[in-house]
């Protein structure tokens, strides 16, 4: 007699059942391959059915061993698209084939191969599923690795030949420090390593989110847990993490304020702050405030850790891509999505996209101030969108809200200046407590600037500062000499230059000069570093001929632009300089460059330092 099993009664242990009773003493058992590339499929995704299939094939082994039945493994291995297809019958279709070819009878627990194998002529041997009748509660599973985790551990740190860490407090108070005496040998560390893995993959309370070589991530419980291993780390390293405190939105300031703001109507809002600050609490208690009034809540987390109810659905990666999940989001419409973290330039515009489909959404930015969260979508949004992609910044520090500002455009003159015709569309940024204006984006003079507003106790304001640059630049353009810049005042400035300079900046009938102040606003008087009563240090000077700060970089030169490669400032404003003197600020684009056209005053002043071989740096602005 020959079988041929599909994967229904392999992963059910049929086969073996009928061998140990005797019903297929001396049989032939053929095992499809593609009944094997299923299971290994299914296991390696973490699924319990692909192990227990696996198992059922070591039993069958032992079987043949022994002599009770003949195993034969026939057929070719299913390809990628096929084990996909396995909903749609791809992979029962050759398990069908096979048993035809052998003449084979057929053993399925599958009612509808049962009768489309009926329907072809094939005999058939159909069992019922195995059924789980048991009430008992299922024993409760547990990780070695929690014996080390107190009521107040946040996180645990192993690894092979090093003590024991963990970071331990209260929120923004954390300690980390050594919590045994003695270094982990590389078998304990390899004791754990499979025990987190096995763990998740047994309890129906974890699942495994990351597997490649060299890195598992598993979720179990409240539990993250990162298994590192050689290639991808130079020793086996375990890191776990876990909530140590549950909030609502009552515990926090401006509650009623904040509750006011999510309700009336969907909006975009980044929760920033640093690393351990409690952004993610937060985020969990938002959420369940809105969930608790009747808001749809949805969250996009990889990995997924929020600790959220069961009314609230969390996504993953689907496909690879967050952006494919943000069209499966679409179509589900919540009311508001959580987005944990917001870290990539794809990830900024996944927020805007849906943001601007009407979602409200509210994302988990890592950032040292506040205004540093908005800035980072300068450059991946076009900055008249900013407001409707944001409209509130929270900021947390040591679990507790800093400060909330209000994101809105106006169309104005930016502060610091004064001439009607600069009037633009302003980004201005306000304490949401007191009201207080705090932060201006707009673009000057073709370049994108954050000032910030009401500085006092600083020598310069942001606004000088720009205005500072702007004019050295502009003046720069038409000078061949050192320029000095003095501001007086918001809309006037003294500009000191190389006597040899004078006629070429203030130009014919003081054309030149009159067009300079018509672009920038201001008032400028022109006069020679002689009538300078307090003349740049020589400090400048050693800028210039020693070793400029900031990073190196090394223009390239096409037909219609020079440009400087910066793949890991997308996003920021940065000053570009030439042996220490500044020549300009721009803003980074979402290509991870600044493009300067040629034939502008910028890209002769970039080149002619080229020429020079001058060395070019960028710092941040």
């Amino acid at each position: 007699m020959n079988v041929v099993p599909d994967t229904s009664v392999v992963v059910d242990g049929r086969v073996s059942e009928r061998v140990a009773d005797g019903r297929y003493e001396g049989v032939t058992v053929y095992v499809p391959e593609a009944v094997v590339g299923e299971l290994e499929a299914q296991a390696n995704a973490g699924y319990d059915p692909g192990w227990e299939g696996l198992e059922e094939l070591q039993r069958l082994a032992d079987h043949a061993d022994a002599g009770e039945i003949s195993v034969e493994y026939v057929g070719s291995r299913p390809s990628t698209g096929e084990v996909e297809g396995a909903a749609e019958g791809d992979i029962d279709a050759l398990i069908r084939e096979i048993a035809a070819e052998h003449a084979a009878t057929l053993l399925t627990s599958d009612g509808v191969q049962a009768e489309v194998a009926r329907a072809k002529g094939i005999d058939v041997d159909y069992v019922e599923p195995v059924v789980d009748t048991e009430a008992a509660e299922p024993e409760e599973d547990t990780l070695a690795i929690e014996e080390f985790f107190t009521d107040d551990t946040m996180s645990l740190h192993l690894r092979s030949g090093t003590r024991p860490k963990a970071k331990r407090g209260d929120l923004g108070e954390m300690r980390y420090e050594q919590i045994a005496d003695e270094p982990t040998s590389d078998e304990q560390m390899a004791e754990w390593a499979a025990d987190v893995i096995e763990t998740a993959r047994a309890s129906s309370d974890g699942f495994i989110e990351l597997s490649d070589e060299g890195m598992d991530i598993v979720q179990y419980r409240d539990y993250r847990v990162a298994v590192a291993r050689p290639p991808f780390a130079d020793a086996v390293e375990i890191t776990a993490v876990r909530p140590v405190a549950k909030t609502v939105l009552e515990d926090y300031a401006m509650a009623d304020e904040l509750k006011q703001r999510f309700t009336e109507r969907q909006r975009g809002v980044l929760i920033s702050g640093s690393p351990g600050a409690g952004k993610s609490t937060f985020a969990q208690a938002v959420a369940e405030f809105l969930n608790d009034n009747d808001f749809a809540v949805k969250t996009m987390e990889k990995p997924r850790d929020l600790q959220v109810g069961d009314e609230i659905t969390q996504y993953t990666e689907l496909g690879g891509s967050m952006e494919n999940t943000a069209d499966s989001l679409l179509m589900v419409r919540p009311d508001y999505t959580i987005y944990d973290e917001v870290r990539k330039s794809s990830d900024f515009e996944t927020f805007a996209d849906m943001r601007l489909a009407g979602v409200g959404m509210i994302g988990v930015v890592h950032a040292t101030r506040a205004i540093d969260a908005l800035q980072r979508l300068v450059g991946r949004v076009e900055l008249g969108m900013i407001p409707q992609v944001v409209d509130t910044v929270v900021y947390i520090e040591a679990g507790q809200i800093h400060t909330v500002y209000d994101v809105e455009t106006e169309v104005k003159v930016p502060a610091g200046l004064t001439a009607e015709d600069l009037a633009r569309p302003v980004i201005l940024i306000s304490d949401t407590e007191t009201g207080k204006p705090k932060y201006e984006i707009y673009t000057f003079n073709r370049q994108v600037v954050t000032v910030p507003l009401d500085e006092e106790g600083e020598e310069e304001s942001g606004v000088s500062r720009i205005a500072k640059q702007e004019i050295e630049r502009e003046i720069h353009s038409v000078a061949r000499g050192h320029v000095d810049v003095e501001l007086q005042g918001q809309d006037r400035a003294v500009v000191y230059v190389e006597e040899d300079d004078i006629s070429y900046v203030i130009g014919k009938g003081g054309g030149r000069i009159s067009e300079i102040e018509d672009r920038l606003g201001i008032d400028i008087d022109v006069r020679t570093h002689d009538e300078n009563p307090s003349p740049s240090t020589s400090s400048d000077e050693e800028t210039s001929v020693g070793s400029p700060q900031g990073e190196v970089v090394q223009p390239e030169i096409t037909s219609r632009h020079v440009v400087l490669r910066l793949d890991e400032h997308v996003g920021d404003t940065v000053e570009v300089r030439a042996d220490g003197d500044y020549l300009f600020t721009a803003t980074v684009g979402r290509g991870g460059d600044v493009q300067v056209s040629r034939g502008s005053a910028i890209a002769e002043q970039l080149e002619d330092a080229i020429d020079r071989k001058q060395q070019i740096t960028v710092v941040p602005a």
